[in-house]
């Protein structure tokens, strides 16, 4: 293992810590006497949605992997579809509280992220070591944009929180890429669950963070 892959599981080590000690993570229902029922389901339909919308990317971007891998091109091309039609709804969703422009901008972000993964993938079928690391290099770098974006649009995101999470989701990205690689199924159905536990603390985030800056748009 490189200096570099070192250095990156030891950041999302201590992303994953610093991203679990923040308050931003979990969304706080408000008291009975402040807010009506419908304040209450409008965030959780709005979480419920988000969650689903996560839970795809980490799904979508497994079928590419495995059917990559597998030399499968007609399965890592429909899976990769799908991946891409995932990135603009996420982006999209986020369109009713900041804009078309903040939505492109997002989408933009999603792709730099998923065109990492695609690299560090496409690198280690090949075992070539300089590819991955420079795909690794790509994942930090993207994170923190997408950390210094979102936490400019919303002021309830703290961007080390945000770089802590999407840090910790890159991460499990590269292990479940090494594992399946390896065949290492055992322990890729491990760094699964944890990725869509990961994809859940995310969502959660941004829910709560959303619900805090528009209050009115949830009750």
């Amino acid at each position: 293992m490189s200096a570099l892959q070192s250095n990156f599981r030891r950041a999302c080590v201590l992303g994953v810590a610093l991203a679990m000690s923040s308050p931003v993570l979990t969304y706080a229902a408000p008291h009975a006497h402040e807010a009506a029922a419908p304040a209450v389901s409008k965030a959780a339909a709005t979480q419920d949605a988000l969650r689903d919308l996560w839970i795809g990317h980490v799904f979508w971007v497994r079928n590419v992997v495995t059917a990559t891998l597998a030399d499968d091109t007609a399965a890592a091309t429909a899976a990769e579809k799908e991946v891409v039609a995932n990135a603009k709804a996420i982006a999209g969703a986020i369109e009713p509280f900041y804009g078309k422009a903040a939505s492109e901008k997002l989408f933009g972000l999603l792709a730099g992220h998923y065109g990492a993964i695609k690299d560090y993938l496409t690198a280690t079928k090949a075992n070539r070591v300089p590819a991955q690391e420079a795909a690794l290099g790509k994942l930090t770098s993207n994170a923190n944009e997408i950390a210094v974006f979102l936490s400019g649009a919303n002021p309830n995101l703290p961007v080390d929180t945000l770089r802590g999470l999407l840090t910790a989701h890159g991460g499990h990205h590269v292990q479940q890429i090494q594992q399946l690689h390896t065949k290492q199924y055992a322990e890729e159905a491990r760094t699964w669950d944890a990725m869509k536990n990961h994809m859940y603390v995310i969502a959660d985030a941004l829910t709560n963070a959303i619900a805090k800056q528009f209050p009115e748009k949830f009750r």
